[in-house]
């Protein structure tokens, strides 16, 4: 199940609003102050350290069967996209990824798989990743600008399937474009990172 996506950006605050505006709730905020990495997790707001300069590496929010973060960087950038999967799916997924000579990350609670695209890919086992695995709310599509050829059969082989709720289009720049969400009130409108979040028509 696709279920996130994380951008660095240098609008992090913005971004957070942003999504907190449609109804996503913050769960984590972790950032470098004076050389040290803390939590500044809700009832935590803005107004507590705005003023303080801190460095985000990752503010996560949650809605419904969706998981997006971003993390502070000089410029917006598409870092990886994220599915939610069962045991089976998982070993199916890292062992084609092994044949495709794919590097491959893993911890107890993620891993992440490296392809020759500019992005990663995240598989999560864990259901806490998300509210709730089963609501409406979730990412039904994404839609991807690739600079390079093949991204979108890579994607069928790796998954095992035709699928994957992931579109391909040629660019100049590997990037996330756009975001179909399902069981949002939502106007189609672009993030602070110029991902074009649009609502799911049946």
């Amino acid at each position: 199940m696709l279920f996130h996506y994380h951008f660095w950006t240098p609008y992090v605050e913005k971004t957070e609003n942003f999504y907190t505006s449609l109804g996503f709730r913050v769960t984590q905020r972790i950032g470098r102050y004076q050389g040290e990495f803390r939590n500044y997790n809700p009832p935590l707001s803005w107004a507590d350290f705005r003023e303080k300069g801190i460095q985000f590496r990752i503010i996560e929010m949650k809605k419904g069967a969706v998981n997006l973060t971003c993390g502070y960087g000089k410029r917006p950038k598409f870092d990886h996209i994220g599915f939610l999967v069962t045991e089976p799916e998982y070993q199916g997924i890292i062992g084609r990824a092994r044949e495709m000579n794919f590097t491959i990350h893993a911890n107890n609670r993620r891993t992440f798989i490296g392809i020759p695209f500019g992005f990663r890919i995240e598989l999560q086992r864990n259901r806490d990743a998300v509210e709730t695995v089963d609501s409406p709310i979730r990412l039904k599509q994404l839609k991807l600008i690739s600079e390079r050829d093949g991204l979108q059969s890579t994607l069928t082989r790796l998954f095992g399937e035709a699928n994957v709720p992931v579109t391909v289009v040629k660019g100049e720049k590997t990037t996330l474009a756009s975001a179909t969400l399902g069981g949002l009130r939502i106007d189609n409108k672009p993030d602070p990172n110029g991902v074009w979040l649009i609502k799911y028509q049946f």
